[in-house]
C-alpha cells in the first residue's frame, strides 16, 4: 500500500492511497469461492454451482462490496501508518477502479494543531481573597426574611421596595409589539425586574392613578424588534403594597428545615451554604482568567469541521431554549470553545493530568442533589455516556486550571474583596 500526504493549506490535508490489485482480487475470489457452497441456482445441485457461474452472476456486486470495505480498512491503516489524527470524518473520493488494477482514492480532512512543548503561560491572574463575615450572614438572613414576607395594601403613594400592581400597554412608534401588554402585574420597585426606567417612574404613584411612562429599550434587549427604541407605556395602578416581615424566631428557622437550634442554627446553615457558593465563585473566576490568558498567549488554528460541529450544537441548544440565534455570536463562541478544548487537552496530555473519578462522582452527585430522587439521577448520568462525558470534560478543565495556577509559573495576585462584590461581579459577567 502506497500513501502520500499533501498539505493543502493550514490544517487541511489530502492523502492519496493506492492499494495493490492483488489485495482486492484475493478477497473477491475468496468470497466467491465461499458462495459456491451456499448459493442455490436453478439447474445446479446445492454446493455444485461452478465458480465461473457465481462470478458472472454475483461478481460485480461482490467486487463493489470488497472495494468499499478495503477503502474503509486501508484508510485507517494509512492514518495510523502516517501517525495522523484527523479532526472529524475524512471525505473520501475514489478515483475509479477497474478489475485487475490498483485501487486508488484520496481522503481530505483537517488535522489537530501540533502544540507539543509550545504552551505559553506568560500571563497574570488575580485570586479573590474573601471571607464570609457576620454582616454577610445577616444580609442573607434578611433576604430570606424578605422572601417569606407578605404584601399588605397601603393607602399612600408608592416608595422604593413597595409592590405596585399595574396594568400596562406599550407602543413603539404608536404600534404594539410582542409582549407589550400585562394585566394586574405585580412590580416590586427597585427590584430591577422590569426594563430600565420602568420601576423608577412608578415611585410616587397611588392606587387608581393613570400614568404614561416613557422609556428606551437597551440596545442589548433580547427582543431585537424593539431593542434600542423609544417606547411609551400606558399604566393603570390597581394597588400599592408594603411588605410585612416575619419574626426571626424558631418557627422561621423551621420553615427552612432547621428543627433544632433556632436562628443560630439557621445562621450556621447559611454560612456553610455561602462558603460553598464562595468556593464555586472563586473557582469560576480563576477558570475564566486562566482560559482568557491561555487564549491570549496561545493563538492556535483549529479545524473548521470541529467549529462547524460546535456551531450546530450551540445553535440547537439556543433554539431549543427559545432564544434568538445570533450567528456571529455563536460562531465566535464555538471557535473559542474548540480552541480551548485543543489547548486544555494538550496541557493535560503534556502534564499527565488524568480525570479524577472521585471528582466526577462528586460533581454528578451535586447536580443530582437538586432533584427529587437524586440517586436515580446519578444512575442516569452513569448510564448515559454523552451526559457523563460532559461532566468529565468539566472536571478535567477544573484540574487543568488548578495545575496552571499552581505549577505553570503563572503570576497569581491575591486581591481582597467581599462576598457581595464577588457575587455582583459574577452576575455582571453572566449578563
Amino acid at each position: 500500500m502506497e500513501v502520500s500526504i499533501e498539505n493543502t493549506g493550514g490544517l487541511a490535508r489530502r492523502m492519496t492511497v493506492q492499494v495493490p490489485a492483488e489485495r482486492i482480487d484475493q478477497e473477491v475470489t475468496s468470497r466467491l469461492q465461499s458462495m459456491c457452497h451456499t448459493v442455490r441456482l436453478d439447474g445446479f445441485r446445492p454446493g455444485k454451482v461452478p465458480l465461473k457461474v457465481i462470478e458472472q452472476k454475483y461478481g460485480r456486486q461482490i467486487r463493489l462490496e470488497v472495494v468499499d470495505q478495503v477503502v474503509n480498512s486501508t484508510l485507517q491503516e494509512a492514518l495510523t501508518q502516517e501517525s495522523i489524527r484527523p479532526a472529524g470524518v475524512p471525505s473520501v473520493d475514489p478515483k475509479g477502479y477497474a478489475p485487475g488494477e490498483p485501487l486508488e482514492y484520496t481522503a481530505t480532512f483537517e488535522i489537530f494543531p501540533e502544540l507539543s512543548g509550545n504552551i505559553h503561560y506568560g500571563f497574570k491572574v488575580s485570586k479573590p481573597v474573601v471571607e464570609v463575615v457576620e454582616e454577610d450572614v445577616a444580609s442573607m438572613l434578611e433576604n430570606l426574611r424578605n422572601q417569606r414576607g407578605t404584601w399588605k395594601a397601603v393607602e399612600r403613594a408608592s416608595q422604593t421596595a413597595d409592590q405596585v400592581t399595574v396594568d400596562f400597554e406599550g407602543t413603539v412608534d404608536g404600534q404594539p409589539f410582542s409582549g407589550n401588554k400585562g394585566e394586574k402585574v405585580p412590580v416590586v420597585l427597585g427590584s430591577n425586574a422590569m426594563v430600565p426606567g420602568f420601576e423608577d417612574q412608578l415611585v410616587g404613584v397611588s392606587a387608581g392613578d393613570d400614568k404614561t411612562l416613557d422609556i428606551t429599550f437597551p440596545d442589548t434587549y433580547p427582543a431585537r424588534d424593539v431593542a434600542g427604541k423609544a417606547a411609551s407605556f400606558a399604566i393603570k395602578v390597581h394597588s400599592v403594597s408594603e411588605i410585612e416581615l416575619p419574626e426571626l424566631d424558631d418557627d422561621f428557622a423551621k420553615a427552612f428545615g432547621i428543627e433544632d437550634g433556632g436562628i443560630e442554627s439557621l445562621k450556621d446553615e447559611i454560612r456553610n451554604n455561602m462558603n460553598r457558593e464562595l468556593k464555586g465563585l472563586i473557582a469560576s473566576k480563576m477558570k475564566e482568567q486562566v482560559f482568557n490568558g491561555l487564549m491570549g498567549a496561545n493563538p492556535v488554528d483549529v479545524p473548521r469541521s470541529l467549529v462547524d460541529g460546535e456551531i450546530q450544537q450551540l445553535r440547537s441548544r439556543q433554539e431549543g431554549n427559545g432564544g434568538i440565534v445570533d450567528a456571529a455570536e455563536i460562531e465566535a463562541k464555538a471557535e473559542r470553545r474548540v480552541k480551548l478544548g485543543v489547548v486544555v487537552s494538550e496541557i493535560a496530555k503534556q502534564n499527565q493530568i488524568q480525570i479524577d473519578p472521585d471528582r466526577v462522582r462528586q460533581m454528578v452527585e451535586t447536580i443530582a442533589s437538586s432533584y427529587e430522587k437524586p440517586e436515580e439521577v446519578v444512575q442516569w448520568y452513569y448510564g448515559n455516556q454523552e451526559m457523563l462525558a460532559g461532566v468529565q470534560s468539566a472536571v478535567i478543565e477544573e484540574q487543568v486550571v488548578e495545575w496552571v495556577v499552581e505549577h505553570s509559573g503563572v503570576e497569581v495576585e491575591e486581591v481582597k474583596t467581599s462576598f457581595d462584590a464577588l457575587v455582583e461581579e459574577a452576575k455582571q459577567s453572566q449578563g
